[in-house]
């Protein structure tokens, strides 16, 4: 669950596999989308629901041009056929923002949780953004502290010889 879902030596790239027992509802779902000539992928308008709707579209191995995302923010025959008439693609970068922040949670918030709980309480969870997020801050608030000035100086001069002025700067 924690870092053995992230395949650190292949630049940090997750891995997923298909919750126990859900196989039969993937064939469902398999089986229903061969007969349909378009699949609709309605999950949340979120980077979660993007990336649910792309992990539907590989687990289902649909073809590209059957699929349509659409999203809508109330369940209301309005907006469901206003949604179905503005279908567009899955938004790639939403994914990858969603696939970062769970990233970030397996290597730094799975971590921290077990802290908080010999330390602070039992069954606290670390926030899937506030401790990357946190880590984050710490390591540059240790660069800052760390940081040693050195002096330097600057030479302006205007210098005159035989040939002509120069600048020096």
């Amino acid at each position: 669950k924690g870092l053995e879902a992230i395949d650190i030596a292949n630049n940090f790239e997750p891995k997923y596999q298909l919750i126990s027992g859900k196989k039969s509802v993937v064939g469902d779902l398999q089986r229903a989308a061969t007969r349909a000539d378009i699949v609709y992928l309605a999950a949340d308008p979120d980077r979660e629901g993007e990336a649910i709707a792309l992990h539907l579209y590989e687990a289902l191995k649909l073809p590209k041009e059957k699929v349509r995302r659409i999203t809508f923010n109330e369940i209301t025959k309005t907006a469901v056929l206003a949604a179905i008439n503005a279908p567009r693609t899955i938004d790639m970068p939403l994914c990858d923002a969603q696939k970062a922040r769970r990233v970030l949670d397996r290597l730094f918030g799975f971590t921290i949780s077990p802290v908080l709980w010999n330390h602070v309480a039992k069954n606290l969870s670390a926030g899937r953004c506030q401790s990357p997020a946190l880590n984050i801050i710490c390591k540059r608030e240790l660069e800052i502290r760390d940081f040693s000035t050195n002096l330097f100086y600057s030479l302006f001069g205007d210098l005159t010889s035989k040939l002509g002025k120069l600048v020096v700067k």
